[in-house]
């Protein structure tokens, strides 16, 4: 569930009042989602998205998010534009949290991804990548391999009661990725959290992207990884390699990854699946069960940690370098 507060239709009026958007028509809370409050508003000027930033979000990050949408809007990438009232400030306050007010965009997330939307997927982002290159401001990844450990801590011994030996898996996982990690690889802003329900498509072609609420600058193709591990994966939980083939080569097609991110992609998938299985076993084992937070298995990304453990190259993700020999 992803509302969290509560909005009253008169406090909701009067924030409306400070935008050129018409009187309001009507509103409902957006039922997907985990960090913020969203809800769908109606006005006599249109359709919008209002957010408002629960306390997971750090208000000091949030020029950096709302800088970044109206950044990429500008340059052609289809995301949320924040709608600017009249005095100019993007971020107000309603019911108690900083809110803002988006533009609406049409499509609907893909339940069961094909390979068609992994190559659409892996184009956008190499497009993303492309049109952030500039972007002046910058936001460290407190979610990269420096706050993992830092995540593993405070699981404690509970997480062998997840799975059992799963403490002592973690362990091993974190250390060889800590004395691993690459550093020389190219880095810039990345979504860091492209899962299906943040790509929206529209009569078979890909329409927009939404929730940068996780985005940071990382390795670039650290991002990529991240797509593998949330859209190739089947609900058995096997690696479709069709759908890593196509999102790779179109994330390929658009930015050409250098032999070196093409190495270290296996290492930073890893890495990718130990990230979601340590913030969610975090979640699984310190949200009560009586919170409105639906938490998710933790197992899942386990699962999908041991699969990239055995990966030898990219060519395991059915990849292979246009002109490379066969």
């Amino acid at each position: 569930m992803a509302v969290y507060t509560d909005v009253l239709e008169g406090d909701l009026a009067a924030f409306l009042s400070r935008y050129d958007v018409g009187r309001l028509l009507s509103y409902k809370g957006i039922a997907e989602g985990v960090e913020n409050s969203n809800f769908l508003v109606r006005t006599e000027g249109g359709t919008f998205i209002l957010t408002l930033y629960e306390k997971r979000v750090d208000r000091a990050d949030l020029p950096f998010f709302i800088g970044l949408l109206e950044h990429l809007a500008a340059r052609g990438l289809s995301c949320p534009l924040p709608v600017q009232p009249r005095d100019g400030r993007t971020l107000g306050e309603l019911a108690g949290r900083p809110a803002a007010l988006f533009t609406f965009l049409e499509g609907m997330w893909t339940r069961r991804p094909a390979a068609d939307h992994c190559r659409d997927v892996g184009r956008a982002l190499a497009d993303l990548h492309a049109k952030s290159a500039d972007f002046a401001m910058s936001r460290a990844n407190a979610l990269s391999v420096a706050g993992w450990r830092p995540l593993f801590r405070g699981c404690g011994a509970e997480a062998d009661k997840v799975s059992d030996g799963l403490n002592a898996e973690i362990a091993a996982e974190l250390a060889h990725l800590e004395a691993n990690w690459p550093s020389d690889l190219p880095r810039g802003v990345i979504h860091a959290d492209l899962f299906p329900d943040n790509v929206f498509f529209l009569r078979g072609e890909l329409s927009g992207l939404i929730d940068f609420y996780f985005a940071c600058n990382d390795i670039l193709v650290y991002d990529l990884a991240i797509c593998l591990c949330a859209w190739c994966f089947e609900l058995d939980g096997a690696f479709n390699v069709t759908k890593g083939r196509a999102m790779i080569e179109g994330y390929d097609g658009a930015r050409p990854l250098s032999d070196a991110e093409l190495a270290a992609l296996p290492l930073l998938a890893r890495g990718a699946s130990l990230r979601f299985l340590l913030t969610r076993l975090y979640d699984w084992i310190h949200i009560p069960d009586t919170s409105f937070v639906t938490k998710k298995d933790p197992r899942e990304y386990l699962r999908k940690n041991r699969f990239h453990r055995g990966v030898a190259s990219v060519a395991d993700y059915g990849f292979q370098k246009r002109g490379a020999a066969a």
